[in-house]
C-alpha cells in the first residue's frame, strides 16, 4: 500500500510522456503537411507563370513560327531583353504613366518603331489572366479609334509585357485638366470630334460583345491630329450573347463606375454608357471626374452635373472659355451634349441610351452644329433655336432634363450615387 502512490505517480508520468510524444509528433506532422502544401502551391504558381500565354486554352493552334519569330494571335512575341533595351532599362525618364495594373514606358525598337510598353506590376495568376485578356481582345479587333497591339512577351519572359503603338499626344485628361491643359487650347470642335471618336470605338466594342469596363479620359489617347485611340483593355470582359448582364465584382475607376454595377454587381454595356456620360461632362466642363476640393455632394463630377442640370444652371458647369456665352452654335451644341450626358448618367440602367444611340446623337449634334456655324446668329437668338436642335438630337423615350425645352422633367429619374 505504501508503494501505491509511487506507482500512480509513475503511471501518470508515463501517460504524460506518451501524450507529450503524441502531441510533438502531431505538431511535427502538421508542420510537414504545411510545408508540403506550400511547396505544391509554389510549384503550381510557378507552373502557371511559366505557362503564361502559351498555356491558354487552344493557344497551341494560335502560336506559330514565322521566319524564326514567335507569333501569338498573329502578333510578335518580344524577348524581355529587346524591350529592356528599347526602354533604356525601363528608366524612370521613359515613363508615360501608370495605372492600377502596370506602368507604361516609351520605347524605340531596333527597327525604328516607337512603342509604348506596359509592364504589369505583378506576375501572379490574376495578372496573367488580365495579360491574356487584353491580348485576345486587341488582336481580334480592328477599328481606327482603338489602340493597336504590336506584341507581347513569351512564357519565358521574366516579366509580363505588352507592346502597343505609341500615341504621342497624351490623354484627353492631360488636355482637359492635366499637364497639357490651357484655357481654350482644346477647342469645342476638337472636343466634339473626341466625343464622336470615343463613342464610335465603344459602339464597335459593344457590337463585338465586349464591355470595356474602365472608360475614362485617362484611357482615351490622342495622336498628333487629336484623333482618339481608346486604350487599356485589361479590365474588358467578353459579354455572353445569351444573357442580358453578368454578375462580377465591381472594377473600374472611382468617379466613372456605374452606380448600379457598384451596388448590384450587374455589369451590362450600359455600364460603359454611364462612364462615357462622365467623359462627356468632362469635355464640356474641363473638370476632373473626382475632385475632393469640391463640395462633398459634388466630389463626383456626375453628381455635380446632375445637380447643375436639374437646377437649370448649365452655365455654372460648362467651361466658359469655349464660347458658351459668346458663340451661338457652340452654346447649342454644348447644351445638347449636356442633355445627352444627363441621359447617360441615369442611375437606372434602363433609362440610359445604348452606345449606338449615343453615337447617332453625337453625330447629329455635330452635323447641326456645323450647319449652324455657317449662319451663326447673335447670342440673344440662341434660346429660340435650342428647341429645334434638341428635338432632333435627344434620344426619344428617355428622361429629359429641365434644361431641355422639349419636355418636362420626369419624376422617376434619380441622382446617381457616388461610386468609390
Amino acid at each position: 500500500m505504501r508503494n501505491e502512490p509511487n506507482v500512480r505517480a509513475k503511471v501518470a508520468i508515463g501517460v504524460g510522456a506518451a501524450v507529450g510524444s503524441v502531441a510533438i509528433m502531431l505538431v511535427l506532422f502538421l508542420i510537414y503537411l504545411r510545408r508540403r502544401r506550400q511547396q505544391q502551391y509554389s510549384a503550381t504558381g510557378s507552373s502557371l507563370l511559366s505557362r503564361s500565354i502559351f498555356s491558354y486554352p487552344s493557344s497551341k493552334s494560335k502560336v506559330e513560327l514565322e521566319k524564326g519569330t514567335s507569333k501569338y494571335f498573329g502578333v510578335q512575341v518580344f524577348t524581355y531583353a529587346e524591350l529592356e533595351e528599347a526602354t533604356n532599362n525601363f528608366h524612370s525618364s521613359n515613363e508615360l504613366g501608370d495605372g492600377g495594373f502596370g506602368t507604361v514606358y516609351y520605347g524605340k525598337l531596333k527597327d525604328g518603331r516607337t512603342v509604348a510598353v506596359k509592364r504589369l506590376y505583378e506576375s501572379n495568376y490574376k495578372r496573367v489572366e488580365q495579360f491574356m485578356n487584353e491580348i485576345e481582345i486587341l488582336t481580334r479587333l480592328r477599328h481606327p479609334n482603338l489602340v493597336s497591339l504590336y506584341g507581347c512577351t513569351s512564357r519565358h519572359s521574366r516579366e509580363l509585357l505588352l507592346v502597343y503603338e505609341y500615341i504621342p499626344n497624351g490623354t484627353v485628361a492631360d488636355h482637359l485638366h492635366g499637364e497639357k491643359a490651357k484655357p481654350g487650347a482644346l477647342s469645342w470642335s476638337t472636343r466634339m470630334s473626341i466625343a464622336v471618336d470615343t463613342a464610335s470605338a465603344l459602339a464597335y466594342l459593344h457590337a463585338s460583345e465586349i464591355i470595356h469596363r474602365d472608360v475614362k479620359t485617362n484611357n482615351i489617347l490622342l495622336d498628333e491630329n487629336f484623333v482618339v485611340k481608346v486604350a487599356d483593355f485589361g479590365l474588358s470582359r467578353l459579354f455572353p450573347t445569351d444573357v442580358t448582364h453578368v454578375s462580377t465584382a465591381p472594377q473600374g475607376t472611382p468617379g466613372y463606375v456605374d452606380p448600379e454595377y457598384h451596388q448590384c454587381y450587374q455589369l451590362t454595356s450600359r455600364s460603359d454608357v454611364f462612364s462615357f456620360g462622365v467623359v462627356l461632362v468632362e469635355l464640356i466642363s474641363s473638370m476632373p471626374a473626382v475632385d475632393i476640393t469640391r463640395h462633398r455632394h459634388e466630389i463626383n463630377l456626375s453628381n455635380m452635373a446632375i445637380n447643375r442640370i436639374q437646377g437649370d444652371a448649365l452655365h455654372e458647369l460648362v467651361d466658359q472659355s469655349l464660347g458658351f456665352q459668346s458663340d451661338a452654335s457652340t452654346r447649342k451644341m454644348m447644351t445638347a451634349v449636356a442633355e445627352l450626358a444627363f441621359q447617360c448618367l441615369q442611375s437606372d440602367t434602363d433609362l440610359r441610351p445604348s452606345m449606338d444611340q449615343v453615337l447617332c446623337t453625337l453625330l447629329e449634334i455635330q452635323r447641326v452644329g456645323d450647319v449652324s456655324e455657317k449662319g451663326s446668329k447673335a447670342p440673344q437668338d440662341v434660346r429660340s433655336d435650342d428647341a429645334s436642335l434638341l428635338k432632333s438630337v435627344v434620344v426619344q423615350d428617355l428622361p429629359l432634363s429641365p434644361n431641355s425645352v422639349t419636355g418636362k422633367w420626369p419624376s422617376v429619374a434619380t441622382t446617381p450615387n457616388t461610386s468609390s
